[in-house]
Parts: structure tokens; C-alpha cells; sequence
């Protein structure tokens, strides 16, 4: 048995560590996945690795249902699929939704042998054993379809509140973003560009294009950006 734990940030730029420290805590000796990815997508290839890798008797820890997934059909049907695989899952935050809880209540589920000697009565009363266990199973799914529910409801909640605070900023005469036009002076560009007009042909130097993206450091794409932004006067 393998004990993995997954932590996903929607951004690289987004710090990781509370969430590894979390899993760590749970198990120090869990092997971490760590992916920088929207959970709004399902193109996650670490986490799609890993669910190639686990096995039954494996576990898969998270920090909290939304690492998993946001979009509440794809994290329920992705919690079935595993769980019928025999895949432990663990969320710190929500550990009412834990494999362990599910495996219980279906383990805990009324069983009761009907033998009254009335094969009528003895049908009525299995039948009866049979909507009650299925009652039980069915709360205890739809308990961990509305986790899944709720962390796709906080996200697009603050989407829109988000969409929101820009079209009130709009409304007040505010710039959100970039100015359209204007050019985003990076560290990068203002060390590459007296470079590129000192030394590159086109503007009376020695060096080619390729020389110049070696000299720079950039990739092609990015030198004939900055060639063109010199062209037309904005080599800040």
C-alpha cells in the first residue's frame, strides 16, 4: 500500500507549502505530487499520471475536496471510479467524505434474515431491508456529491464577484489591466533592447538575429517582439 498526496495550485506564482505541510503532517512518509494547474480543467497530467499509477489498498490524500476538483460531476464521478477501484481517499477538511466514512456505511447498512415461516411477510420484510440499506447508501453519496457541489459553488462565486468588481471599476472611468497599446517593460526587455540596437545588423551592428537571441538570451519569437517595439519607437 502506497499513501500519495496531491497539492495543486491554479498558478504557478500561487505558494504551495501550507498545503504540502498539511499532507506531510497527516503522513511525513506520503510521496507528494505537487501541480500547478486550474481545477477547472481536467488536463492535469500529474494527477492523471497518478491515477493511472494507484491500486487497490493505495491512498490518495488531500488538503481539501477543491485540490481534487472544482466542477462537481468530473470530482464525483472521479471519487466513484477510484473508490470502486479500491482507492482510499482522505480530505483533511472533509473527512465525512472519506472512503473510510463510505466504506463504512455501506459495511453498517441494516441486514436482517427474514424467516418468519410466511413467504409473503418474509418477501415484505427483505424488501424493506433492501430500501433501507439502499437509503443509507444513497445519504452517504450524496454526501460527497455535495462537497463537490459546495467547492464548485465557491469558486463561481468568486468568479462573478470578481466579474463584478471589474465592470464597477469599468463604470468609474478605472483602467483594469493594460492599458490597450502599451507595452509591459520587463527586466528582460530593458536589458535585451540596447543590446539588440548596439550590436544587431539591422540597426548597424555586427551580429545576426541568431547571434543577438544567444547574446540575450531570449527565444526568436520574443527578439523580433522586442525588434518590432524598437521599430516603433518603444525600446524603453
Amino acid at each position: 500500500m502506497t499513501t500519495y498526496g496531491y497539492a495543486r495550485v491554479s498558478t504557478p506564482n500561487q505558494s504551495i507549502a501550507r498545503q504540502v505541510r498539511n499532507l506531510l503532517a497527516y503522513d511525513p512518509a506520503m510521496e507528494v505530487i505537487e501541480e500547478a494547474y486550474t481545477g477547472r480543467t481536467t488536463a492535469r497530467p500529474k494527477f492523471q499520471r497518478l491515477l493511472g499509477r494507484v491500486a487497490g489498498g493505495d491512498v490518495i490524500v488531500f488538503d481539501e475536496v477543491s485540490r481534487m476538483s472544482r466542477d462537481s460531476d468530473e470530482g464525483f464521478t472521479t471519487y466513484k471510479a477510484l473508490y470502486e477501484r479500491g482507492v482510499g481517499l482522505v480530505f483533511l477538511k472533509e473527512p465525512h467524505i472519506n472512503t473510510s466514512t463510505y466504506r463504512e456505511a455501506a459495511a453498517n447498512v441494516i441486514r436482517v434474515e427474514a424467516g418468519t415461516g410466511d413467504d409473503a411477510t418474509d418477501r415484505l420484510l427483505g424488501d424493506i431491508m433492501r430500501a433501507v440499506n439502499a437509503y443509507v447508501l444513497a445519504i452517504a453519496e450524496r454526501q460527497v456529491r455535495l462537497a463537490f457541489e459546495q467547492s464548485q459553488s465557491e469558486v463561481d462565486y468568486l468568479r462573478q464577484r470578481t466579474r463584478e468588481g471589474m465592470e464597477t471599476a469599468r463604470m468609474a472611468g478605472r483602467q483594469i489591466g493594460q492599458v490597450p497599446g502599451a507595452t509591459l517593460v520587463t527586466k528582460k526587455a530593458k536589458a535585451s533592447k540596447p543590446l539588440i540596437m548596439r550590436h544587431a545588423k539591422r540597426y548597424g551592428g555586427t551580429l545576426s538575429s541568431e547571434e543577438c537571441m544567444r547574446l540575450c538570451g531570449i527565444s526568436r519569437n520574443t527578439y523580433f517582439r522586442y525588434c518590432r517595439e524598437i521599430d516603433e519607437g518603444r525600446d524603453a
